[in-house]
């Protein structure tokens, strides 16, 4: 058998088993992930926790219902984002268009 042909084919059984495992492994954890979100779900109904808090880093990005007007500007309004999350969470679209 020519290296090529072994190289292939152990490409394609290493894929094969990691494709089924893709399918395999929630099935197996389904039953945990569904125990931690109702306890998630206790905790936010005991905590009386009203919003999600999707990063930790800049103002706007932890929570952009609450965002103010100057935080996506911190520094000044020319600022370069130096919070990863600011690339992908931009301010709220009430707060860059502000209307009458």
């Amino acid at each position: 058998m020519r290296k090529s042909t072994l190289y292939l084919l152990s490409i394609t059984v290493t894929g094969l088993i990691l494709a089924f495992l893709l399918f395999i492994h929630p099935i197996l954890t389904a039953e945990t992930h569904h125990t931690r979100i109702s306890e998630e779900r206790r905790l936010v109904h005991a905590l009386g926790i009203t919003d999600l808090c999707l990063f930790t880093e800049a103002r706007y990005t932890r929570n952009p219902t609450q965002a103010d007007l100057h935080s996506a500007f911190q520094d000044h309004p020319l600022a370069l984002e130096h919070f990863p999350s600011g690339s992908l969470l931009s301010p709220p679209h009430r707060l860059k268009d502000p209307g009458p």
